[in-house]
């Protein structure tokens, strides 16, 4: 028979529980203790969840407090020694990787004080990862309580024979990096990792696990010679353990594996192989050619991460292509990653449209339509009739739905000209002009848009949106929020203001909200990265500007300001990467018309005398194609195209910026030129500054604000490490070149560490200002 599988589930809750219990922790109103027990009560609601759908082969190991990249170094001893030198707790040791951890001398217990990891996009995902960070001569130890044996158990007590998931020792050195002042290529450390795989399998067999999921997702990537050759000696070890492990299901996901075909071929010592057949299901024939004579191959087949119903009659089309030449029980059919991308039920939306819920499906609905799927291909079509029937009429209901097309919209792309895609005159003429009008001095400090978003703005939010306040009290209040930014920025010495974005619940939400072609969820929440959690709009029709969206906010707080105002937008790559996107039309189209409905709102702001405009662009790296090749091209080219389409409107005078976060910018750097904004802001504060070099070998001419400090951590830099920090980016940028501002936008903090960090941030602007000017 065929079997169902899930490669990973969502971690945070149904009302994002964990998210609630882990901030809980932080500010110190949850016990340790009560934290792991809310940790325990999730994992099990979450196995009895999917054994309750029907689905065959539940995961485990697949939650995590923060990241599951994190747990791998913390569970194979990679703890760099600046956070075990402090002697914290484990899981306090834990959180300081990935938050940073700041405390006062207390008593006889010494002042912490350290940063977080670096954290970067899981692949092309919203998702983000801690980085491995790694040392010469590095050495590797496995947990004394292994996280994978313990939960393994937790779920047999409870009822749940579990496959336990990890991520392979090549996917985890090779998404690694040496630590600062170290030389290591993390690759070459494959022989001191391996025995602590083995001993950890070892433990695993021991406690009952028959199989284990073994993640290599850097498979799809093109890799170098010697990490694309490490994958033979690593499995033959870890897949030649015979009674001594478990079996392993080698699991790929994100894109194809045919250009490294011949991995998968030196594997058919392995049990199964994995593939993601929803992003690429050409590759089944390939894939199906190299395996063993006994492998058995796990077919991706519901989208992990989109929100669609499965075509049923598709999808069971593509799974018979595998039985045919297989077998039914040499086959299984699985989610194309894990869940953890998509919202955790639909049932906790009880004010979508009716027509529009039919089309969806998240993690709990699509752990359902696994069984199904899996029910069908088992048992035939007729095992399954009724589901099968009403799937069927879902999808063609959204197919010829009038709420997926507006010919205005088609109109008006049909009409856009090459003259639109350019600004007046190039970068020397606009920044004389833009100096001119803005006044600016050298080293002008800014924020990247958003300020503390309290507790009192979430409250009156929360009152508006139900009807509790009118319109015109919530008016007045948005307007006392923005005069209190003001006049902090005022005090704080800024040379460029924000508004800070109170109004504001997400930097995507809030602009779907003001566009036709866009639905939102109540409780759509998917995990970014630790406990932040977004809830991503879903792109249903063609996107249009019924009326201006930021102007309002923007043109008071210019009004009230002595310096300039900079009007903040979210790119159309953005909007589109960090929603649920269409998958019946091509996203290419998708921002084109969110570049459109953009452009309109930039004149818009020129025309409210707001002169520097910033759009954002933080998802234009995570969008790119994994691999190399006409595909990448062709999606530079139209992304760098929406861009300028949504910028090109406004005179020579106006300042564009745009910003970019946890961007490894040097894989895209043309883009980024192409782009022709004027200002650049990068998430730069947890990497290494010589990876600005790209920006000298290129020539770059415009200006350039990398990121001084961490604003994903609590922890407050002080003045001298910010002065080191700017002392280093000199040695790449020039003093004209150079903005100074934090990695990203302030939403997440709180005022106190804010205010802190910023005045060391201007004061050391200004001590650079002046080292300049003295020596001019």
């Amino acid at each position: 028979m065929v079997q169902s599988s899930i490669l990973g589930f969502p971690r945070m809750g149904v009302n994002r529980d964990l998210k609630k219990a882990t901030e809980a922790y932080w500010a110190g109103n949850l016990s340790q203790k009560d934290l792991l027990a809310e940790g325990k009560r999730l994992r099990e609601a979450h196995w009895k969840l999917q054994k309750d759908a029907g689905v065959d082969i539940i995961p485990s190991n697949d939650f995590s407090y923060y990241d599951h990249v994190l747990d791998h170094i913390q569970l194979f001893g990679a703890t760099p020694p600046r956070y075990t030198q402090h002697n914290l707790d484990p899981i306090d040791e834990f959180f300081a990787m990935g938050r940073g951890h700041q405390k006062p001398q207390m008593d006889e217990k010494p002042a912490v004080d350290v940063p977080s990891l670096e954290m970067v996009k899981w692949f092309d995902s919203n998702y983000h990862y801690v980085k491995p960070t790694l040392q010469d001569g590095q050495k590797f130890k496995l947990n004394q309580n292994p996280k994978p044996v313990a939960e393994f158990l937790e779920a047999k007590e409870a009822g749940i024979v579990t496959r336990p998931v990890l991520l392979g020792p090549v996917s985890f050195l090779t998404l690694g990096k040496a630590d600062r002042g170290q030389s290591i290529d993390p690759i070459d450390l494959l022989q001191e990792l391996l025995p602590v795989y083995e001993e950890l399998l070892a433990k695993l067999k021991e406690v009952g696990a028959e199989t284990v999921q073994i993640d290599e997702p850097v498979l799809v990537f093109d890799l170098p010679p010697r990490v694309k050759n490490a994958f033979k000696p690593a499995y033959e070890k870890l897949g030649n353990l015979g009674d001594k492990a478990p079996q392993l299901v080698f699991a790929t996901y994100f894109g194809d594996i045919v250009h490294n075909i011949d991995v998968l071929q030196s594997l058919q010592n392995l049990y199964a192989i994995h593939v993601d057949a929803v992003r690429n299901p050409e590759q089944l024939e390939v894939v199906i050619g190299a395996l063993g004579p006994k492998q058995t191959l796990s077919v991706g087949i519901v989208d992990g991460r989109n929100i669609w119903k499965t075509n049923f009659k598709n999808a069971i089309e593509k799974v018979e292509v595998a039985t045919q030449k297989l077998g039914k029980d040499r086959v299984l059919v699985a989610s194309s990653s894990s869940l953890l991308h998509t919202p955790h039920t639909l049932a906790s939306e009880k004010k979508l449209d009716a027509e529009v819920k039919d089309w969806f499906s998240f993690a709990v609905e699509k752990a359902k339509e696994l069984a199904i799927i899996a029910k069908a291909v088992t048992d035939g079509p007729a095992s399954v009739r009724e589901e099968l029937e009403a799937n069927a009429k879902s999808v063609e209901a959204r197919a010829t739905s009038k709420l997926t097309n507006d010919p205005k919209v088609k109109d008006r792309q049909a009409k856009i000209t090459d003259e639109m895609f350019n600004r007046k005159s190039p970068f020397p003429t606009r920044i004389s002009q833009q100096q001119t009008n803005l006044n600016l001095p050298m080293f002008p400090t800014t924020t990247i848009g958003s300020f503390p978003q309290t507790k009192d703005i979430r409250i009156q939010r929360n009152k508006f949106t139900k009807g509790e306040i009118t319109a015109e009290e919530y008016e007045k209040f948005i307007e006392k929020e923005i005069q209190d930014v003001v006049k902090i920025q005022e005090e704080l010495g800024l040379d460029v203001y924000v508004h800070g974005e109170p109004e504001r619940n997400d930097m995507v939400q809030y602009f779907g909200e003001r566009l036709t072609g866009y639905v939102f969820t109540t409780h759509g929440w998917v995990q970014s990265y630790g406990s932040r959690c977004v809830r991503p709009p879903i792109i249903v029709g063609d996107i249009s500007r019924p009326e201006p969206m930021t102007v309002k906010e923007s043109k008071y707080a210019a009004s009230i300001s002595n310096k300039p105002m900079k009007g903040m937008l979210t790119g159309p790559i953005t909007c589109l990467r960090w929603s649920f996107p269409r998958d019946d039309i091509h996203q290419s189209e998708q921002a084109q018309q969110l570049a459109l409905a953009l452009r309109d709102e930039v004149v818009d702001l020129e025309s409210a005398g707001i002169y520097v405009i910033q759009v954002d662009e933080p998802a234009l790296r995570e969008g790119l194609p994994l691999r190399s090749g006409l595909e990448r091209e062709n999606y530079l080219s139209w992304a760098v195209k929406s861009f300028r389409l949504s910028v090109a409107g406004v005179k020579d005078s106006t300042q564009i910026h745009s910003h970019f976060c946890y961007s490894e910018f040097q894989d895209f750097f043309s883009a980024i030129a192409a782009l022709d904004a004027d200002v650049l802001s990068i998430e730069n504060s947890k990497s290494d500054a010589k990876l600005l070099k790209v920006f000298v070998d290129e020539a770059y001419p415009r200006h350039i604000g990398p990121g001084v400090y961490d604003i994903h951590s609590p922890r407050v830099p002080s003045e001298q490490e910010i002065k080191d920090r700017i002392q280093e980016m000199l040695q790449y940028l020039t003093p004209e070149q150079l903005w100074i501002d934090p990695d990203c936008g302030l939403k997440t903090r709180q005022w106190k560490e804010t205010k802190a960090a910023l005045t060391n941030m201007v004061n050391a602007a200004k001590f650079f200002r002046e080292k300049y000017a003295k020596a001019n």
